[in-house]
């Protein structure tokens, strides 16, 4: 099975205001499928309103994780 390090939108749908979490799932799974563990969280209305579990990603990263273009990029954000 290949898991992705990715994004799975959650939060208010009425006025669009999305949240974003930081997961790792299957790859065969969609953007709302199940989700192995959560990683993090991301809003993007709130410009600075990020967290990523460093350790828990690097775990998933170790066990072959592939790693989203977005999510990599929030990573660099954070070091």
């Amino acid at each position: 099975m290949e898991v992705r390090i990715r994004l799975q939108k959650a939060g208010k749908a009425a006025n669009k205001a999305y949240n974003w979490r930081v997961v790792a799932m299957s790859a065969r799974e969609g953007r709302d499928g199940r989700t192995l563990d959560i990683l993090g969280y991301y809003d993007p209305a709130k410009k600075s309103y990020f967290s990523l579990k460093k350790d828990k990603i690097t775990a998933w990263i170790a066990k072959g994780a592939q790693v989203s273009d977005t999510v990599r990029s929030l990573m660099k954000k954070i070091k």
